[in-house]
């Protein structure tokens, strides 16, 4: 019995360490998401110019503040720092993170798609 208790308690560590592993999501996946989902109107080169702000650096950098974007008055008062948290519930609901924003995206619904692209964002902000 004891044996068999410790073989269940590894194998539940060894199960919620593996679903620590997939909630971290993977960065060269991120980087297809990010072509696929973000490119369109968001570059990660910090000097693009396209319809919303560069990514470079955005985990840690208060919202609204880039210094050469015409920010929404929504997103400029918006308060916040974008932390991995931040982010994960932006990029699943926008208008629900920030109300009057003009950025036109419904958001991204798949979990594993929405752990990717953080880590991909967190890959070109360090």
């Amino acid at each position: 019995m004891r044996v068999r208790a410790a073989l269940c308690a590894g194998l539940s560590v060894t199960m919620l360490s593996a679903t620590s592993l997939a909630v971290a999501g993977d960065a060269v996946v991120g980087a297809g998401v990010f072509a696929n989902r973000c490119k369109e109107c968001h570059e990660a080169p910090p000097d693009s110019r396209k319809a919303g702000p560069s990514l470079v650096g955005v985990v840690g950098r208060l919202a609204g503040s880039l210094a050469d974007f015409n920010y929404s008055d929504a997103m400029r008062s918006a308060g916040f720092t974008w932390t991995e948290e931040q982010l994960r519930a932006y990029v699943v609901n926008p208008k629900a993170v920030v109300p009057k924003n003009r950025m036109l995206f419904n958001g991204i619904k798949r979990e594993g798609e929405v752990e990717d692209l953080i880590a991909y964002l967190k890959s070109i902000s360090s």
